[in-house]
């Protein structure tokens, strides 16, 4: 099923809600919601109605793929573009890619940080 602005966000946040240790703030604007594991960025939620999207990290060359193959997935807004891809909305967004995306997201934000922080669940 294709994914639009509001369930495009909800599926990212059920997602990241999912995993072991995860936590939000608005440490930015009241329009960013973000996501963190172990003290590190995985996953932020624009919450401007005019642009409702999702950036998350992607290994480079993954990334690049991505943006190839999915017109609706785009160089990170906000962050490093080589490390961070942003989703919108669209007819080529499924459920199952957002949840993938979060999912591999995680996993880089937990590599990056030290074991010491890692829930429990995932080290």
């Amino acid at each position: 099923m294709t994914l639009t602005g509001v369930r495009l966000q909800q599926t990212a946040r059920r997602a990241a809600g999912a995993l072991p240790g995860t936590g939000s703030s608005r440490p930015f604007t009241e329009k960013l919601d973000v996501y963190k594991v172990a003290g590190k960025v995985f996953l932020i939620v624009t919450d401007d109605p005019g642009e409702r999207i999702i950036t998350v990290k992607a290994e480079p060359e993954h990334g690049r793929r991505l943006r190839e193959e999915y017109p609706s997935i785009t160089a990170g807004r906000y962050l490093d573009k080589k490390h961070w891809i942003s989703v919108s909305g669209g007819r080529d967004v499924t459920a199952a890619l957002v949840e993938d995306l979060v999912t591999d997201s995680y996993d880089l934000a937990l590599d990056s940080a030290p074991r010491s922080r890692r829930p429990a669940a995932r080290t």
